[in-house]
């Protein structure tokens, strides 16, 4: 993330709760792990984005998975304005 200027260093994960999962208007996994007890399997209208986990993984093919959760970001943010622009019916 410092490659693209942006500096995590003192950042930590954040705690999901029930309640902001509840009321996400868009709920994205990236992809869980561990199939059997991926907490994804309870969510409805998720996406899935279904992305590598790049833990262990050589530092060129990170730069990849960076770059597919960039372009899956992107997407989304994109999907989201032109649905927002659309008159309801």
């Amino acid at each position: 993330m410092n490659e693209i200027g942006i500096d995590i260093n003192k950042k930590k994960p954040k705690i999901l709760t029930e309640d902001m999962i509840r009321i996400a208007a868009i709920r994205v996994s990236m992809g869980c792990m561990d199939r059997e007890a991926c907490p994804a399997l309870f969510i409805h209208n998720l996406v899935e984005w279904r992305i590598e986990d790049p833990k262990g993984k050589s530092i060129e093919k990170v730069r990849e998975i960076k770059d597919d959760i960039e372009q899956s970001v992107r997407q989304l943010a994109e999907d989201l304005v032109k649905n927002t622009r659309q008159p309801k019916l």
